[in-house]
């Protein structure tokens, strides 16, 4: 294989606000090649504004740059980990026969984890017998029936009654199933994270909410409650669609919304940090590059580490 051929993808990522997206599509338009979405969220129409999903960011000098990944289901749905890994594996695949090297692009880091190492995943059904024996019980029963079946790494598994129930679901089905997982061959990707400076982060985030608010993130997310979705399904999202929701049916105010929202999303970016310092003890290579460094001298960077 050529040096210029060694990596199989190119990586960028970053927490929230660091400009990953904008950096993808210049580098994107420099190997004239396509960018596969990895955001747990955009993959969902008319979820817009709360996401960040500005579709106009993938035009450059008159181009379209190919994305993929992006409004592939509707809201209200749970898309989730196994279902991104095999689109983004048929994605790949594609984009690699075309001869051309894909940019995976985005901030959820198991996402990306999960397809740079082949996960091996199930594809869990619903029970609707244990959904039924455990309607009813409260948050905190569901934790103990959960922590009595596994160990609880993750609280984002236990933040809601619905997420609980389905986390005992999927023990259940992996307790007593045979381990008839697909597996996927490990992926050689170049991989960069966009880092930012905290205090410039946290100004970026709030500058950014502000600027989403203006823009009619309200509006976007009493849309999609007309349109059907009911407010748990839409607080599941989290962030921006939780405090939206919870402000929108009167639960809190305005001010509240708006600072618990933004702290929220703080902790978020903390969280995705702290997740990527994770990848390289897991032994990822990660190539760092700061946000705040012209983007063409970060291009550069990256094209003399992929050739």
């Amino acid at each position: 294989m050529s040096e210029i051929n060694k990596y199989q993808l190119i990586t960028i990522t970053g927490p929230t606000a660091s400009g990953k997206t904008s950096l993808a599509v210049k580098l994107a338009e420099k190997l004239d090649t396509h960018i596969i979405s990895a955001d747990s969220r955009q993959v969902y129409r008319g979820m817009d504004i709360g996401t960040g999903k500005d579709l106009s960011e993938y035009q450059i000098n008159n181009k379209v740059i190919p994305y993929h990944l992006i409004d592939i289901c509707e809201a209200g749905e749970k898309y989730n980990l196994f279902e991104y890994q095999h689109d983004f594996f048929e994605t790949y695949e594609k984009i690699l026969q075309s001869g051309k090297t894909p940019i995976l692009c985005g901030g959820t880091g198991l996402y990306i984890e999960a397809v740079l190492k082949g996960y091996k995943l199930l594809k869990v059904p619903e029970n609707p017998q244990l959904r039924a024996e455990l309607t009813g019980k409260s948050l905190e029963e569901l934790k103990q029936i959960l922590a009595s079946m596994i160990a609880l790494h993750n609280n984002t598994d236990t933040d809601s009654a619905k997420r609980a129930i389905r986390a005992i679901e999927i023990a259940e089905y992996t307790k007593n199933k045979p381990a008839d997982y697909k597996e996927f061959d490990l992926i050689n990707s170049l991989i960069v994270v966009v880092d930012i400076d905290r205090e410039f982060r946290r100004k970026k985030i709030t500058d950014r909410l502000k600027k989403r608010l203006d823009e009619g993130m309200v509006a976007e997310v009493e849309n999609l409650l007309k349109s059907g979705i009911s407010p748990e399904d839409l607080i599941y999202y989290g962030l921006e669609y939780k405090f939206l929701t919870l402000y929108i049916t009167g639960q809190i105010s305005y001010n509240e919304m708006f600072t618990q929202l933004e702290t929220a999303i703080h902790q978020f970016a903390k969280r995705q940090m702290t997740w990527f310092r994770g990848m390289e003890r897991r032994g990822f290579k990660l190539h760092w590059v700061n946000a705040t460094d012209p983007d063409e001298d970060k291009i550069d960077y990256i094209l003399n580490l992929w050739q």
